[in-house]
């Protein structure tokens, strides 16, 4: 079998999680190597972008608010840093969301979540439905208040990737550009990995950063296999003309019939509207019934938004874990390290992300802010079959 030079750390994964981590490992000196056949791509291809550890913010999940905070502080050095690094522009946008209710309801449940964020110590200020539409001009005439956060912020997640690949590259991170097939053990200690086409390439640690596919690579232990599943999201993008802009000023989320759906505007014209939540394995077919759902909805909240052109419709997989919270650092083989199951938060997380498995991949310790998301929280994992 032939083999490729050994590298200090082995990361299997090139969407932004794998990306972060391969960047900061090198950055710390260690020789990385990375295997996909298409790094920057994956979820962050689909994925809007919203950086809103607030208004993300849902009930049974303090625990993961406090690293999604930590990460949302990060972000204005890190988009500082990745931009100087690479000369790319990565769209990052201070201009905070405004969540809305339609309702009775949801004005009730709005008025419960805004209770809750004061509780956490987390920054919301509550308006009427008139203050809204002054903020917002295009929302709906029924809306019955909603939520200022200004400390909610929003990235572009496929200049992000764009942008982390070429970091990687600059930082001598080695691009396999082919599947990891199999994961190579020695001594119950992993060793590498095996591709597609035959080739071992070897590694002192391997990072496991798959996202929805984690849990699909041949050779994991049943005890070290992360238990992450596909969780489907459709998306749809829009192209607002210039005699409407600006069209939204801010990120503008609503629960419009038990739904959750988003608008997000970007500077350069384009407006994001998300995203379904579907569990349905690893189908990525993009469905009429879920672009009927989101544009109904989107056009209850904002009705202007059927003048706008729609230039593009994706359907992409989020990692879920059990408790919809990242599995981080070492996992029940040794060798072997997560770094997977961020579900709605990888984009948010990926400061974070990167700085914590750098810090655990050099000194064998993970931060005390992560300890809570170590993989060997969930036991040993009954692996399921899974389609090919």
């Amino acid at each position: 079998m032939p083999s490729a030079r050994s590298s200090d750390v082995l990361v299997v994964g090139g969407g932004i999680i794998g990306l972060v981590t391969a960047w900061r490992a090198a950055q710390r000196g260690l020789a990385t190597a990375l295997v996909d056949p298409e790094p920057g791509g994956g979820a962050a291809q689909v994925a809007a972008g919203m950086l809103a550890a607030v208004t993300e913010l849902h009930f049974g999940e303090e625990t993961l608010l406090g690293l999604n905070l930590a990460s949302a502080r990060r972000y204005p050095d890190f988009a500082a840093e990745l931009t100087e690094a690479t000369g790319q522009d990565l769209g990052y946008r201070r201009s905070g969301t405004l969540a809305v209710a339609l309702d009775a309801d949801d004005r009730a449940h709005l008025r419960e979540l805004h209770a809750l964020q004061v509780r956490s110590g987390l920054e919301s200020q509550w308006l009427s439905g008139r203050e809204c539409r002054r903020l917002e001009p295009m929302l709906a005439p029924g809306v019955r208040g909603g939520l200022r956060v200004d400390g909610d912020h929003q990235i572009d997640p496929r200049r992000l990737a764009a942008a982390l690949v070429t970091a990687c590259e600059r930082a001598g991170v080695v691009m396999h550009r082919t599947w990891a097939k199999r994961l190579a053990v020695a001594r119950e200690r992993a060793t590498g990995v095996v591709t597609t086409e035959g080739t071992e390439l070897g590694a002192e640690r391997v990072v496991l950063a798959g996202g929805s596919l984690s849990g699909r690579l041949e050779g994991v232990p049943e005890e070290a296999v992360p238990p992450v599943r596909p969780v489907k999201g459709q998306v749809l993008r829009l192209t607002v003309p210039r005699r409407y802009a600006p069209f939204l000023n801010r990120t503008v989320r609503a629960v419009v019939r038990g739904s959750h759906v988003y608008l997000v505007p970007r500077e350069n014209g384009e407006l994001v509207v998300g995203a379904t939540t579907e569990e349905l394995g690893f189908d990525t077919t993009v469905t009429a019934g879920g672009v009927y759902e989101l544009l109904r909805d989107a056009h209850e909240l904002v009705p202007g938004i059927t003048e706008l052109p729609l230039t593009e419709t994706r359907a992409g997989l989020r990692p879920g874990s059990p408790d919809n919270a990242p599995l981080l650092g070492p996992s029940a083989l040794d060798g072997l390290l997560l770094a997977t199951g961020h579900h709605r938060n990888g984009v948010l997380l990926t400061p974070v992300t990167g700085d914590v498995m750098a810090h655990v991949l050099a000194t064998g310790e993970l931060p005390a802010e992560a300890r809570p998301f170590t993989p060997l929280r969930f036991g040993a994992p009954a692996r399921t079959e899974l389609p090919v």
